[in-house]
């Protein structure tokens, strides 16, 4: 799979955690393809209510965060979807990865489903003027125009996945028009957003389908848009 990356002109790979073995996973992977590969480290929101209640997780997530492999605090974010962890319990443990991601100064790979306003208030309550790069990515965007670009212009960036591509997707489509050049990322969110759906196999060329989606409702060429997107990648990991 990662052979098919390189081949079809795939450049960079961000691999993130879930949980604790997910971000080990992903340290491991980064060390194996350095240059290709980098890692994020965090705990999502259907696996926060685990967290909670172990009292190693936060430390060795905290060691993690600071190995010099990971570039990203994530995924972290809320899911009032599916509810897998209490909400109260979402927002505190998303509360305490922030605040990592402050004290290691590592951008945030952001979920949010069906949560846009307190996601919004959370990250545009921590977001720093002053900081030199993107402070971190709403991941697999499901909000609208409005909400993607005060976020882009709180300094997050906006990437998009295969669901872009379908016209069912209002809001997402109309925020990858909307947004500043330099203030988006294309993903596949594997192994799931795959081409086909159900159980079919997402692999990160799907990437590059989502960029030909992008550049036609930009109105720019493919090449435009992976260039922007490389640019605005470079920024978000400090490259």
């Amino acid at each position: 799979m990662i052979a098919r990356a390189v081949a079809a002109g795939i450049a960079h790979i961000l691999v993130p955690g879930y949980d604790l073995a997910s971000s080990r996973a992903a340290v491991a992977l980064a060390e194996t393809h350095a240059g290709l590969i980098d890692a994020a480290v965090g705990i999502h929101p259907h696996h926060a209510a685990a967290a909670s209640v172990d009292t190693d997780t936060w430390p060795q997530l905290a060691a993690l965060a600071r190995h010099p492999g990971v570039v990203a605090i994530g995924e972290i974010g809320l899911d009032y979807f599916r509810n897998l962890s209490p909400p109260d319990v979402q927002r505190a443990a998303f509360a305490r990865q922030l605040r990592l991601a402050t004290e290691v100064r590592k951008p945030v790979l952001v979920h949010d489903r069906d949560a846009h306003r307190d996601i919004s208030e959370a990250l545009l309550g921590c977001a720093n003027p002053s900081w030199h790069r993107p402070a971190g990515v709403l991941h697999a965007f499901s909000g609208d125009a409005p909400m993607a670009t005060r976020l882009a212009s709180a300094g997050f960036l906006v990437s998009f996945a295969l669901p872009v591509a379908f016209r069912s997707a209002v809001g997402p489509r109309a925020a990858a028009a909307a947004l500043p050049e330099g203030s988006f990322l294309v993903e596949t969110d594997a192994p799931w957003l795959a081409p086909g759906g159900g159980e079919a196999r997402n692999e990160p060329t799907t990437a590059l389908r989502v960029a030909a989606e992008l550049a036609r409702l930009r109105g720019l060429s493919p090449e435009e848009v992976t260039r922007a997107v490389g640019e605005a990648y470079g920024r978000l990991v400090g490259g």
